[in-house]
């Protein structure tokens, strides 16, 4: 009894060591352990290598996205004062324009007690003046008097019937108009004649 005992536990040894002629050469590379139908098993320092390029470009690009993010807001801070810049200057010149109107208006208050002539006179060359100054500005007035009726350049306020006339010419102007098209700063008022 005592030998099939020993048997067995020699056989036990003999199958749980691994013959060393038979076991894979755990020394070799990847690729020569890999059978000619299995790819090569990528390398550890490979890996390694290429998640550290893709972090580099992964950091590059958060620092250019940071950076547009940068130069984009500094662009429309710019653009901001730019704008805010144009509008102050506009003003200015605008108001620059009208000084010598207001400079005129004075000079005809103060001699008002004279002659009553001479300051109807100032008065049409102040608003001559006033008119030149819009021009000058982009918005001359517009003389519409025998014009067609245009809704997007006249208000019609009324209505008459007149012989000789065409029906939907502009009959008189109570208030002139300034500027033309995009660039109109208010219709006319006018009188429409009617057909009959």
């Amino acid at each position: 009894m005592n030998e099939p005992s020993k048997r067995k536990g020699t056989e036990r040894t003999e199958r749980t060591v691994p013959d060393q002629s038979t076991a894979p050469d755990q020394s070799t590379a990847p690729d020569q352990r890999a059978g000619p139908d299995e790819p090569a098993a990528p390398d550890v320092a490979e890996l390694q290598a290429r998640i550290e390029e893709l972090q580099a470009q992964v950091a590059d690009l958060e620092d250019r996205w940071r950076r547009a993010l940068a130069d984009l807001d500094n662009l429309r801070k710019r653009v901001v004062r730019d704008v805010e810049r144009v509008r102050a200057d506009e003003r200015a010149r605008a108001a620059a324009e009208w000084l010598p109107v207001l400079d005129n208006l004075e000079r005809a208050l103060e001699h008002a007690e004279t002659d009553p002539a001479s300051i109807v006179e100032g008065l049409k060359a102040i608003r001559d003046q006033a008119q030149d100054v819009l021009a000058r500005l982009g918005f001359a007035r517009r003389d519409d008097t025998g014009a067609t009726f245009d809704p997007a350049r006249h208000e019609a306020v009324a209505v008459l019937a007149q012989e000789g006339a065409p029906d939907g010419t502009v009959l008189h102007v109570l208030r002139p108009a300034y500027g033309d098209g995009e660039q109109q700063l208010r219709p006319a008022l006018v009188v429409v004649a009617k057909g009959e």
